[in-house]
């Protein structure tokens, strides 16, 4: 399941959200060479990724993390690293990570902007990529290995858009093989199913069960949804909410 749009119009021009999927873009390819160098993209994921031991000072300096045949990564104690919970968010481990990052914001990102405003959607989805990772560092405090993507920050406007907009449909893109139908789903049932997704799949490495777990940092991804959740309330402008909820019932009065 994709999803690929939503039937959830905004009232202003989502300024913030254009600005972050063109941050990530021209990040992905001035700054990590746009995958085509794996050089380049292993130092840019090394240099400015979360690395969880050397935030939690659970490394020893020097500690060499190899990431492929000839591309190493070091633990060291430079101030800077205090920064990659910030400058991780805007990297990506491959196109198809990007991709995905970027289409999710694109649906989710656009409403959540309208419902706060600029200013407050911009420290919204920042505090929802630091909770992302703290969780993520939380539950693998000794992790050598650098995480990168926007998925904890989106996973946080997504939660956002759970309570604020859960009725509204979501367009989704099923393939199965041959089959392929867009087909619409109320956004607290593709959100729900996304969040238990997520939750299944980070039993494992909550249970220290490194055998079946995966790369992906699905406790980061649970951190920012649940930050999303709870942050909401607090920076949305109730405002702007009744007025978009007085305009989509005029355009969509059979529509919940």
């Amino acid at each position: 399941m994709i999803p690929i749009s939503d039937d959830n119009p905004t009232l202003r021009t989502p300024v913030v959200t254009y600005l972050l999927l063109g941050a990530v873009f021209f990040v992905w390819v001035v700054i990590q060479g746009a995958g085509l160098d794996e050089y380049r993209l292993a130092e840019s994921v090394c240099e400015y990724g979360l690395i969880p031991m050397e935030l939690t000072g659970r490394a020893e300096l020097g500690f060499i993390l190899k990431l492929a045949d000839g591309i190493s990564c070091g633990v060291d104690a430079d101030v800077f690293n205090r920064l990659t919970p910030i400058t991780s968010m805007f990297l990506h481990g491959g196109w198809m990570h990007l991709i995905g990052n970027c289409l999710f914001l694109w649906v989710f990102g656009n409403n959540v902007e309208d419902s706060m405003g600029r200013l407050r959607f911009i420290l919204f989805y920042l505090l929802c990529g630091v909770a992302a990772a703290v969780a993520h560092m939380a539950v693998d405090p000794v992790s050598p290995i650098p995480t990168v993507g926007a998925s904890g920050a989106i996973s946080g406007v997504m939660g956002a858009y759970l309570v604020l907009y859960p009725r509204v449909r979501v367009n989704m893109l099923f393939i199965l093989f041959i089959f392929i139908q867009i087909i619409p789903v109320p956004a607290w049932a593709v959100l729900l199913w996304w969040f238990v997704v997520q939750v299944v799949s980070g039993l494992p490495q909550l249970m220290s069960m490194p055998e079946v777990a995966s790369g992906v940092a699905f406790w980061a991804h649970i951190g920012g949804f649940v930050a999303g959740v709870v942050l909401i309330k607090l920076f949305q402008n109730p405002r702007y909410t009744a007025q978009r909820t007085s305009w989509r019932h005029r355009l969509h009065p059979d529509h919940p």
